[in-house]
C-alpha cells in the first residue's frame, strides 16, 4: 500500500439510520478502499462520529467527483464533513504547517522538534515565535526560522497583530503553545479557532499561580498530571485531547515533582498533537472525541 494515496474523511452529525452505509456506499461505488474505519455515537447528546481511512489509488472517477459525492450525502444528512488527501494529486506531500509558541521553558519545544527529526510527528514546523530571545539557539539547531515578539500590558493588541501576521505569512495551519507563559486575548484565539493546542499541568484549579509544584508539595499530593487542550477564550477551559497521571510519594522534593510534571508534559502534548496531525479529533461543545 502506497501511503501517498491515503484519505481521511472526518464527519459528525445527529445520529440517525444509514449514516454508514450511505458512506460506505459513496466511496465504494467510487472505487475508493476502505482500510480503516471508526465511529462513536454519544447517545446523550444525540451525536455521530465518523473516522474513515481510504485508498483512492485506484478510484473509477476522479477527486473531484468523488468530493461532490460525499458533499452530497453530507447535504442529504446534514452532516459536518472534513477530507484531507495525505497527498496532493500531484503527489506532493499534504503537510500541516506548525508553529510553536514559547517562552522560556525548553522541555516541550525540544521534544516536538526531536520527536519531529525522528518522523513522529507528519507536519513541517515551520515557525517558532517566542516573547524572549533565550531559545532561539534551538531554532537554529533544528533549522526552523524564530521570531520574538515581546509582550507587555501595553503593546499586546499589537504584538499580537504581529504574531497574526505571522501566522499568515507562514501560511500555518496549528499552533502549539510549548509552556508559552502568555494568556491569548479573545480576539486572537476566535481568529484560529480550533486550531491552537495548548499544555499545562492538571493542579487547575486547585493550585493556580506560578509555583504549581511548590503548592502540590506543600499539600503532599499523591498523583501529579498534564492536560493537553485546545485553546478557548475561557482560560484552560477549552475541550480536552489528551491526559495522564504519574505517582508521588513523601519522599518527592519540589524538584522531583518538577521533573515529573514536565515529563509528562512533554508526553501528553506530543500525543495530542500527533492526535490532531492524523486528523484524529473531531471536537463538540466542549468536548472532543479522539479516535485511537
Amino acid at each position: 500500500m502506497d501511503p501517498s494515496t491515503l484519505a481521511t474523511l472526518l464527519i459528525s452529525c445527529a445520529d440517525r439510520r444509514g449514516l454508514v452505509a450511505g458512506l460506505a456506499q459513496v466511496l465504494s461505488g467510487h472505487g475508493a478502499n476502505i482500510l480503516d474505519s471508526d465511529q462513536h455515537t454519544d447517545r446523550d447528546a444525540g451525536q455521530f462520529f465518523q473516522r474513515i481511512v481510504f485508498d483512492v489509488a485506484e478510484l473509477n472517477t476522479d477527486r473531484g467527483t468523488l468530493e461532490r459525492a460525499i458533499e452530497e450525502v453530507a447535504t442529504r444528512f446534514t452532516m459536518a464533513c472534513r477530507l484531507s488527501y495525505r497527498c496532493g494529486s500531484d503527489g506532493s506531500p499534504n503537510k500541516k504547517r506548525v508553529a510553536i509558541f514559547v517562552s522560556k521553558y525548553n522541555h516541550c519545544l525540544y521534544d516536538l522538534l526531536l520527536r519531529h527529526q525522528a518522523g513522529e510527528l507528519d507536519c513541517d514546523i515551520s515557525l517558532i515565535v517566542s516573547n524572549h530571545p533565550d531559545l532561539e539557539v534551538v531554532a537554529r539547531q533544528f533549522g526552523v526560522p524564530f521570531r520574538v515578539q515581546s509582550k507587555s500590558r501595553d503593546n499586546k493588541v499589537e504584538a499580537e497583530q504581529h504574531e497574526l501576521d505571522l501566522l499568515r505569512e507562514f501560511a500555518i495551519d496549528l499552533v502549539v503553545l510549548a509552556r508559552y507563559m502568555q494568556i491569548l486575548s479573545d480576539d486572537f484565539v476566535r481568529k484560529f479557532a480550533g486550531d491552537i493546542i495548548n499544555i499545562h499541568h492538571s493542579f487547575l484549579p486547585s493550585f493556580i499561580g506560578g509555583r504549581p509544584y511548590h503548592q502540590a508539595h506543600e499539600r503532599g499530593v499523591k498523583l501529579i498530571g498534564a492536560t493537553a487542550h485546545y485553546a478557548t477564550a475561557d482560560l484552560d477551559e477549552g475541550p480536552i485531547i489528551e491526559q495522564d497521571v504519574v505517582r508521588c510519594s513523601h519522599r518527592d522534593e519540589v524538584e522531583d515533582l518538577v521533573r515529573k510534571g514536565r515529563d509528562l508534559e512533554k508526553i501528553v502534548l506530543a500525543r495530542a498533537v500527533r492526535c490532531h496531525l492524523d486528523d484524529r479529533v473531531l471536537r463538540y461543545g466542549n468536548k472532543t472525541v479522539v479516535f485511537d
